[in-house]
């Protein structure tokens, strides 16, 4: 198996940087990174999080801006990483943006939250169909819907990904993602609701189903 190190630069090597509307964790700089908080650290921490045989790869469809923007793990947030909650990654000893208060993403927040609950935190692992973040140029921290164009940017990653992790059972986090991967043509074991908009209780009673 490739060295999950290696695999993470890989996986980073295909995506374009410096593009207006979309931001590449891994490569580009935010005016908003607290120190020790760059492209580099945000690279190890995946690569942390790609140590482990997972059984599921939960695919959501971009990264957002109170999540993997700076933590540089889909579905995962500032204050995820600060209480020490997710797997492989150790607490931080610092922030990573420069809020005032650290970023705390709801739908971060459910999905860690129900893989704790039903077993599977060690054994999932969190990406996106299209990975870099797309955001209004007048705002960087928001969120906006990808255009056609820019998720198929995300498609070489997410073919590296999967072939890495050839047992693993691909999901759809929401409509939008399954859209999206069997667009590429990528073959998913199924989809589940997102949990964001009220949708908690039905992403945990979906992945508990293809559990």
């Amino acid at each position: 198996m490739i060295a999950k190190k290696e695999l993470a630069e890989r996986l980073i090597e295909t995506l374009p940087t410096a593009r207006a509307g979309l931001f590449n964790p891994w490569r580009d700089h935010c005016p908003h990174d607290a120190a020790g908080n760059g492209p580099v650290e945000k690279l190890q921490r995946l690569a942390l999080h790609l140590d482990c045989d997972p059984e599921f790869l939960l695919a959501g469809e971009a990264p957002g801006y109170q999540g993997c923007r700076y933590s540089g793990i889909a579905f995962t947030s500032e204050r995820l990483l600060g209480e020490g909650a997710i797997p492989r990654v150790p607490a931080l000893d610092g922030r990573l943006s420069t809020r005032r208060l650290p970023f705390s993403e709801p739908s971060a927040t459910i999905v860690w939250k129900t893989l704790y609950r039903l077993g599977l935190a060690e054994r999932t692992i969190l990406w996106n169909a299209m990975q870099l973040h797309p955001y209004r140029t007048d705002n960087l921290w928001s969120n906006r819907t990808p255009s056609p164009e820019e998720i198929s940017l995300g498609e070489p990653a997410l073919r590296i990904l999967i072939a890495a992790f050839p047992s693993a059972r691909i999901v759809a986090v929401g409509k939008k993602s399954e859209g999206l991967l069997r667009e590429m043509g990528i073959p998913i074991a199924g989809s589940v609701r997102h949990p964001a908009n009220g949708g908690a209780s039905e992403f945990a009673a979906g992945l508990k189903g293809l559990m």
